[in-house]
């Protein structure tokens, strides 16, 4: 069994973020306070906290002809799970900031990967692996 991570990010409006985290991604709500609120992400707990200012894509960096938004934060689903996610996300209307596809095809590490954002601008990747050994592959 692996350990679950934690992650607290900034938000600009927690009812947005309760929307989209809850409603659009389905994560059952954990805690809350009025200036923040804990998700379970796949297991993972992470927490959206307000902090308007903070919130968004500080940079983007070129990975196989897409160009990435840092920071970005996510999870490794299998094959299946990313597929019915993607459809999920398009039938919510979700727009990708990298449609979903497969990234470093016939390669060390062949994935397949999308990346969207919430309502306050935070990126997220979510990939797949055909073969879960090449995560850490070099």
């Amino acid at each position: 069994m692996s350990t679950p991570f934690h992650l607290a990010f900034p938000v600009h409006d927690l009812a947005a973020a309760r929307a989209f985290y809850g409603g659009v991604l389905g994560c059952r709500e954990g805690r809350s306070s009025d200036a923040w609120v804990d998700f379970d992400l796949y297991g993972h707990q992470i927490v959206a906290h307000l902090a308007a200012d903070r919130a968004g894509i500080a940079a983007y960096n070129p990975v196989d002809g897409d160009d990435v938004p840092v920071p970005h934060f996510g999870v490794i689903l299998s094959m299946d799970g990313w597929r019915e996610l993607a459809e999920r996300l398009r039938r919510a209307g979700v727009k990708f900031v990298i449609e979903p596809h497969i990234r470093f095809r016939g390669q060390v590490g062949e994935q397949a990967t999308m990346f969207f954002l919430d309502p306050s601008g935070n990126a997220l990747e979510f990939k797949a692996f055909a073969d879960m050994n090449q995560i850490f592959a070099r």
